[in-house]
Formats: structure tokens, C-alpha cells, sequence
């Protein structure tokens, strides 16, 4: 939490500068954030969409501090028009992201068991028995092929759906709809149908669960008893589950940039083939390295007058945090812009921190294992189809990774 203390009168506020979400490529960190980062530890900045203009906050432990302060808050941010990245806001009721203690407590619990150490492990052989199917089957039927449609975009789909509950013949069309969410290139109309149609089939899945719960040990179900015993309202429900979907599905993207550096990497490959010891921690060297998001996340707002690095933040105004910028800070991680397979300490917040730390931290982490191990194993000839400035990647997205990576052996 920022301590109160006797400082000098606050500093001019700095000048408002515009942050365009740039179609970024590879694993290039955003140089509109590296200015701003440069500039100084507290910004504003105005995004693309939304109105007004927020706080931009940067250094570690500055991030650290507002995530944890209480006088930060995301629970007003649904009735503003902050300006932010996503062309389409429209959260739900009941959404973890926006929700504080002791709500976040009490909505949180109702998936944590799914969540738990226990809950992800007793997923991870059925998830490790897709994840071989998939690669079999991208064997058999021999090179060339996208490593993005044949495996890192089935496997995460897969492994939350199974966790979630989500049947077998509506799988494709839910795969269908993040697309549409996290991928704005289609624009604001289709983002807004894809989420109307999406929280419109779990409002449905929710009710019937709720109708004739039982013992599972899905998502789905442990939400359709947690409204029949009342611990949450049906609103809440749907819109907590909306949100568990599309951060599993992100995955994709994640694995995606994390596997297009070991490609254009060989020495690093090799290190992690020959070294199975070191793998845990070039994981969350990777995950500290990779900037996996497009600007900013989610805002939070100032519920009182607040004095951070010399600049008075009033009640009222919205802040951003950028964990990408913390993950680059020089005073925590030395020379941040090289990967280092030995860094230690490696206190990344790559899943966040505080209340809002990731609750899918451990299902994400999982799966990242998985893919990296079959990667490192199972494919040992694994190669670029294509030169490497030749990778597709997403254009307009919120989360950032290749459109395709085209691959031989």
C-alpha cells in the first residue's frame, strides 16, 4: 500500500501523450511504452478509444504498490467511459475483474476448487493425452504445417473447455467467439455479437446446471451450484464465467510468441533440450521477457486524493498499471532486455498481482509446460517453414502472439 507521508507540494502533472495500439510484430517490445517508461515513472496517456485521459504507471514497485492499495479501485470502472484499448466494453455483473473485496472473495471461491493445485493437476494426463493426439496427428500427416491451427490453437481450446464443462459439439463456435473478442480486427460490431452470443449460451448452461446440480467438477457445474445454494446470483455466474474462458483461450498466443523464440533461437533450444533441470526457470525468464498484451489491461480508479512519485492522482481519475513496463524495470530485473535462463530472483508479475493476480495462473502454467516439453521432446527437428520475418502475426489484437507459425521436420 503507498504510505502517506510529509512530501513537497506535487509536481506539474506531465503533458497527456496518445499510446495508438500498434500492430506490433515478433516479440517487440512497444515503443510508444519504452518512451514513456524512459520519460519518467508516472505518465498520461490516451488510448484509442474511450474518453479523458489516465495515469500510466510503470516501475515495479510503484505497480506493485497501486495493485495492493485499496484506493485503487476497478469496481467503478464499468459506469465510465475511461479510455482505454478495447473498441467493445461491455463487462458483466459479477466479473472477478471488476469486482473487489469482500465480493471478490465470495465470487472467487466459487471456482477456486477448479483452480486449485489439486484441480489443475488432476487435468494435467487428459491434458497432456490431447496435447499428444493433436501432435500425432500433426505428424502423420507430415510437413509443412501451422503449428497455430494444428496444435497451439486446439490444445489451450481443449484443456478449458474440458475444464469448463463445455460439450464436445460446442466447442468449435466457443473457440469461434474469443476469436472474435480478443481479435478486434473484424471490429466493435462483431466483437459486441460474439459476446452477446457467448454470455447467451452460459446464461443457458447456468440455468439448466443450476436446475439439476450435481457433483462436478467443472467450472460450469460448480457455478450452477454455487447460485443453487445461493452463494452467487445467476447475473454474477455469467459474468465471472465469460472472462475464465477468454484468459484460457489466451494461452494461445502466449505459447505462440514462447515457441516462436526457441525457433529463432537455437542456442537457447538446445540449452533447454539438453537441460531439463533449467526449464522452470527459462519459463518465467520467458514469461517475464515476452510482451504478451497489446498497451495496457484494465484501469482502475482513484477513490481518494492520492500522491504517487511526486504527482497528485485526485479521486476520481483512472489509472493504468503496466506489467509488461514492470517486467522491463532495470532496478529489479538487471539488464532486462536480454533473456537470461539463470536470473534469480525472477519476481515477474507476467499473471498480475494482488486481488486480481490471475486465477488461472496455474492452468496457463501448466499448459505452457506441456507444450514446451512436447516442443523440446517430441520435436526435435522442428524448424520454420519460412524465414523468420515472414511470421504472421495478429494484427489489432488484444493479445499479442502469431497469426500462424509455419513449421517443417
Amino acid at each position: 500500500m503507498i504510505e502517506d507521508t510529509v512530501a513537497p507540494p506535487p509536481l506539474e502533472p506531465p503533458p497527456v501523450r496518445s499510446w495508438p495500439a500498434l500492430d506490433l510484430k515478433a516479440t517487440d517490445f512497444d515503443p510508444v511504452l519504452e518512451e514513456l517508461m524512459r520519460e519518467r515513472p508516472v505518465s498520461r496517456i490516451q488510448l484509442p478509444h474511450g474518453e479523458g485521459w489516465a495515469w500510466l504507471v510503470t516501475r515495479y514497485e510503484d505497480v506493485k504498490a497501486v495493485v495492493n492499495d485499496p484506493r485503487f479501485s476497478r469496481a467503478p470502472v464499468p459506469d465510465m467511459a475511461v479510455t482505454r484499448v478495447a473498441p467493445h466494453f461491455k463487462p458483466k455483473p459479477g466479473s472477478l475483474a471488476f469486482a473487489e473485496p469482500p465480493d471478490h472473495n465470495r465470487l472467487r471461491r466459487a471456482v477456486a476448487p477448479a483452480f486449485s493445485a489439486r484441480g489443475v493437476e488432476r487435468l494435467r494426463e487428459r491434458a497432456r493425452e490431447m496435447l499428444d493426439e493433436l501432435v500425432a496427428g500433426m505428424l502423420r500427416d507430415g510437413p509443412p504445417a501451422d503449428l497455430v491451427e494444428r496444435v497451439l490453437g486446439p490444445f489451450p481450446t481443449a484443456v478449458i473447455c474440458e475444464l469448463m464443462g463445455v460439450p464436445d459439439g460446442d466447442r468449435e463456435r466457443m473457440s469461434g467467439w474469443v476469436d472474435d473478442i480478443l481479435f478486434t480486427a473484424k471490429g466493435a460490431a462483431a466483437t459486441g455479437r460474439a459476446k452477446d452470443e457467448m454470455y447467451g449460451w452460459f446464461a443457458r448452461e447456468i440455468a439448466a446446471r443450476r436446475a439439476a446440480p450435481g457433483s462436478g467438477e467443472d467450472i460450469l457445474s460448480l457455478l450452477g451450484a454455487a447460485v443453487a445454494a445461493g452463494d452467487i446470483t445467476e447475473e454474477e455466474a455469467v459474468g465471472l464465467v465469460g472472462p475464465v474462458q477468454i484468459g484460457g483461450e489466451a494461452v494461445t498466443n502466449n505459447c505462440g510468441n514462447m515457441l516462436y523464440l526457441l525457433l529463432t533461437r537455437p542456442r537457447l533450444r538446445e540449452r533447454l533440450r539438453e537441460e531439463p533441470e533449467a526449464r522452470p526457470r527459462a519459463l518465467d525468464e520467458l514469461l517475464r521477457y515476452i510482451p504478451h498484451r497489446s498497451s495496457v489491461g484494465l484501469a482502475r480508479i482513484a477513490l481518494e486524493d492520492v500522491e504517487l512519485r511526486g504527482m497528485r492522482i485526485a479521486a476520481g481519475d483512472a489509472v493504468y498499471v503496466s506489467y509488461l513496463a514492470a517486467n522491463r524495470d532495470p532496478e529489479v530485473f538487471p539488464d532486462p532486455e536480454r533473456i537470461d535462463v539463470d536470473r534469480s530472483p525472477n519476481p515477474h508479475v507476467s499473471f498480475g498481482h494482488g486481488p486480481h493476480f490471475c486465477t488461472g495462473a496455474l492452468l496457463a502454467r501448466m499448459e505452457i509446460e506441456l507444450l514446451v516439453e512436447a516442443f523440446l521432446d517430441r520435436l526435435p527437428d522442428l524448424r520454420l517453414a519460412v524465414p523468420a520475418e515472414r511470421v504472421p502475426w495478429r494484427r489489432s489484437a488484444l493479445i499479442r502472439g502469431p497469426q500462424a507459425l509455419p513449421v517443417t521436420w
